[in-house]
């Protein structure tokens, strides 16, 4: 044995978030199985001493900013709290500081935490009974085989886009605490392609409490690829202004309220567009089941509405369209008036409401049980595309859901959750 190599200083490939990139979406957070990456009010971080490098997060990230890498001595890797401060990522090592520092030769072979090294464990997190249940595992990756291609990161941090506010009103019903708004913007001349299921980034002007500029928030996109008003350079958001925190305390939300509060002909700074597994099918009878809760509506308004034109064209064959949407009260429900306008032989509509006075509470996972017959031969189809959307608390009771009624159908959820993530038929887009 070579003594001096059995001596020299261990290096890891340690995995690090790009700050400047970065939109603090929380899906990293999320994604990560063992709880590796975690955040504070300025930065998304890594623990070092908890990433195997099984590359979970890095798919799902819609700016890439996840995907970072530096050789680095075990001893000195990058703490918590050193990335906390970072405003971008440190330059990386050259071999010959390496070297400097001990390391054997280029550091390649005594990097001990990265994809390759950690495979077996990566994948030993989802054998079935090993871990608690985990419902981020059954959620595609990759888009339906028939997807449009999208465009993403087309504008950055450091370059991005203005449009104009061109319509900006209340999709609840007035006079209640809770407010959502349609907001409207257009592009003009400006290249800013988007399809259902992408999202932007709305960078809020002014800077936060450190004098620092605001970093971008992400917004699904609430209109179909041929602008909010067909044939225009134009989207739509759906923004819930944020007055309370998830325990009812007061908070204003910088970037809701801004958006709440714009005026027809102000000006935006956007950045993206984000997304690339989570569109929907284009091929001819495909289905379409939609799970959502409050401003997750967003995405599948869009779908809705590129489906209800290609209806009205005649030129395309449609599948089913089911949905599922849950609020506190129908007066919260984003876009309750045009739903019930939209024909029943062309979209199956469920409302779950968790806070009707006098009623029982009933949420999405409670209408998906209702509906189990019909989401059993949804489940045996090819051609059935899933999507969830809304807060992260509505992840497991969805997925929950759909295996119970998988393995009261007599269908085996592991195979069919397991053919649904590696199709891309099961896409779950919680925050």
């Amino acid at each position: 044995m070579d003594m001096a190599a059995d001596a020299a200083v261990s290096i890891i490939r340690q995995h690090l978030i790009d700050p400047e990139i970065c939109i603090r979406c929380n899906t990293c957070e999320a994604t990560c199985p063992v709880g590796a990456i975690t955040h504070d009010d300025n930065n998304y971080v890594v623990r070092a001493d908890v990433c195997n490098g099984c590359m979970a997060c890095v798919p799902p990230c819609p700016t890439g900013s996840i995907d970072n890498w530096r050789m680095v001595p075990a001893a000195s890797a990058y703490s918590v709290q050193e990335q906390f401060t970072w405003e971008s990522l440190p330059a990386e090592l050259s071999p010959r500081e390496l070297a400097a520092a001990g390391a054997s030769g280029s550091g390649d072979a005594a990097a001990s935490k990265g994809p390759a090294a950690s495979a077996d464990l990566a994948s030993a997190t989802v054998e079935p009974g090993a871990q608690p249940f985990r419902p981020s595992r059954f959620g595609a990756t990759l888009p339906p085989w028939s997807a449009a291609h999208p465009y993403t990161n087309l504008f950055g941090p450091r370059n991005p886009a203005t449009a104009t506010v061109a319509g900006n009103y209340q999709c609840t019903e007035a006079g209640f605490d809770s407010q959502t708004h349609h907001v409207v913007i257009d592009f003009g001349s400006m290249p800013f392609p988007v399809l259902e299921g992408q999202s932007i980034g709305i960078i809020p002007p002014g800077t936060d409490a450190n004098g620092k500029p605001h970093h971008p928030r992400q917004y699904s996109v609430a209109s179909p690829r041929n602008g909010e008003r067909p044939g225009y350079n134009n989207l739509a958001l759906t923004v819930k202004r944020v007055t309370a925190d998830h325990h009812g305390a007061p908070v204003h939300g910088v970037a809701s309220n801004y958006l709440c509060d714009l005026k027809v002909g102000d000006a935006v700074q956007v950045v993206g567009p984000f997304g690339s597994s989570f569109l929907m099918p284009n091929h001819p009878r495909s289905h379409i089941v939609m799970i959502c809760t409050g401003t997750g509506s967003a995405p599948m308004r869009a779908m809705t509405e590129w489906r209800r034109r290609l209806r009205g064209s005649g030129k395309f064959d449609g599948g089913k369209l089911l949905l599922f949407f849950g609020a506190r009260t129908q007066q919260e429900l984003p876009y309750f008036g045009p739903l019930q306008s939209l024909p029943r032989d062309f979209i199956d509509i469920n409302l779950a409401f968790s806070r009707t006075p006098g009623q029982p509470r009933r949420y999405v996972q409670d209408l998906m049980r209702e509906r189990a017959a019909d989401l059993a031969a949804l489940l045996r189809d090819k051609d059935a595309h899933f999507y969830a959307c809304g807060l992260k608390s509505m992840e497991e009771g969805v997925v929950l859901a759909l295996r119970d009624i998988a393995n009261e159908a007599a269908l085996d959820w592991e195979s069919v959750g397991s053919a649904l993530q590696r199709e891309g038929r099961l896409h779950l887009e919680t925050y």
